[in-house]
């Protein structure tokens, strides 16, 4: 199982990060984690403490608390402990840099979609400075696309993981991480299939298994509408791709092409770093 103890959730408030804050927080209970949800003010906001999600709402909505129960039922019954931050005006990525610094993260969870679209959160290489900076898998929820966790019951539906890999960066650790991250959500009953854009696949030894080779299905073209394109087919509940910076898979799917694939994509995406 993968250990969890921190989980970062930036929200701005709008519909759109409904689905990324019902993946947090059922991650967060599962893991039995802290889960930090983070917003960054702007110069028009007033107040925002009751703009942050509903936690005991949708507790309540999931049957795991009543509603007579006080706000701190959520630790003493659940095990998990929730904090709401809200940060000073400041740019997206510095403001969760710098709380990034004073608080690792285990996981970062965000919404790829808001007021701004998906490039709020993924101009550039902001993905790659997250999880290179955090040192931790970063798990992108498309506003519009199946998740894999249900808002109105808190149920996890995790059966189907496709991992894209390449030779550079070695994709076993993240592979690992991804099959112990979708294994603590939903036991060992979930399905990983390997994908090499190309016609070098990597050999890449079962985690659980060394001695027996993981099989990579191998297909040719361009390599961000090849992922779309075994994606639709397959059906993943999540998509999982190692990263390593300027070597990683991050790479080819930079600006608005990122933005293609995740807004594209039947389900959420998981970036793990991979040391070079």
């Amino acid at each position: 199982m993968l250990a969890i103890r921190s989980i970062v959730h930036p929200t701005d408030f709008t519909g759109a990060s409904a689905n990324a804050f019902a993946h947090a927080l059922r991650i967060a209970l599962t893991a039995k984690s802290t889960l930090y949800i983070l917003h960054i003010a702007t110069a028009q906001d007033t107040s925002n403490w009751t703009s942050f999600p509903h936690v005991r709402g949708a507790l309540t909505r999931w049957g795991l608390l009543n509603p007579n129960d006080p706000p701190e039922a959520v630790g003493s019954k659940l095990g998990v402990r929730i904090a709401k931050v809200e940060l000073a005006p400041q740019s997206t990525i510095g403001g969760i840099l710098t709380f990034l610094d004073k608080h690792p993260a285990d996981l970062i969870v965000l919404s790829t979609e808001g007021r701004e679209g998906a490039a709020r959160w993924l101009h550039g290489s902001v993905a790659e400075k997250l999880a290179r900076h955090a040192k931790a898998p970063t798990l992108f929820v498309p506003a519009n696309a199946r998740g894999f966790v249900d808002q109105a019951r808190g149920e996890v539906y995790l059966r189907r993981v496709l991992i894209p890999v390449d030779r550079e960066p070695g994709p076993a650790a993240a592979i690992a991480t991804i099959m112990k991250f979708a294994h603590t959500l939903a036991g060992f009953g979930v399905e990983e299939r390997l994908l090499h854009v190309g016609s070098n696949p990597p050999q890449v030894k079962r985690h659980t298994d060394p001695h027996h080779p993981v099989p990579v299905a191998v297909r040719r073209g361009n390599v961000v509408e090849t992922i779309i394109e075994a994606a639709s087919d397959w059906q993943p509940d999540l998509i999982g791709m190692p990263t390593a910076g300027h070597h990683g898979f991050l790479d080819a799917l930079r600006g608005s092409t990122t933005e293609r694939v995740l807004r594209q994509a039947p389900c959420p995406l998981l970036a793990v770093p991979v040391r070079s």
